[in-house]
């Protein structure tokens, strides 16, 4: 019997490491200088991207850990690790290291798009949203399953570009403050997860 509650757990957790209304503050910054029109084709283009990226995790995640020789349950820890670095760093309403180094902010300032790197991956697809992919894809074992999550990917794809819609309206009627407060909750949701993940993955081996 199929657990629905389970796939909504699994789209509110990628939710909370995308972090679409997190995510504006920066998307603000690197299309500061864009006109309208090349807004408006990255406000689809980021959202297609990610949908792909995450999409592209889930069927062929499995097979890439196999060949490494990586263990699911070694994943699983190893992921929660890096889920309960990036929920600390929301927890000061920063973005961790892990999804975005300065190196690569600095690089992204010069470059003339912007939509695919930095801000499809590794900023929102970035390593703890593929990572929980893969993870939740290992608990997948037939044809609905997979669907479900495919939903709930394309779900947060459609939630990706309503924020960026809804960008300008956002900037003007939600603070800083209220977007940081957004980002703690999402990273207090996140810890939650990660430790579940490691504690699931160390009583496996």
């Amino acid at each position: 019997m199929i657990d629905y509650t389970e796939y909504l757990k699994i789209f509110v957790a990628l939710v909370a490491i995308v972090n679409p209304i997190g995510a504006i503050p920066i998307y603000v910054s690197l299309t500061a200088e864009m006109t309208e029109n090349d807004r408006k084709k990255m406000s689809f283009v980021v959202p297609v991207a990610v949908t792909i990226i995450l999409l592209v995790s889930l069927f062929f995640g499995e097979l890439i850990l196999s060949l490494f020789g990586i263990t699911i349950n070694s994943f699983r820890v190893g992921g929660g690790i890096l889920l309960l670095i990036i929920s600390v760093s929301m927890l000061h309403a920063k973005t961790s290291a892990t999804k975005q180094t300065k190196e690569e902010i600095q690089e992204s300032e010069s470059k003339d798009s912007v939509a695919i790197v930095p801000l499809a991956t590794p900023l929102l697809a970035g390593p703890g949203a593929i990572s929980s992919v893969i993870l939740y894809s290992h608990k997948s074992v037939g044809a609905l399953q997979y669907t479900l999550i495919v939903a709930d990917i394309l779900l947060l794809g459609l939630l990706l570009w309503t924020a960026f819609k809804l960008t300008p309206w956002i900037s003007k009627n939600i603070s800083k403050t209220g977007i940081n407060i957004f980002t703690r909750i999402m990273g207090l949701i996140l810890a939650a997860i990660a430790v579940e993940f490691i504690a699931n993955g160390l009583k496996a081996v």
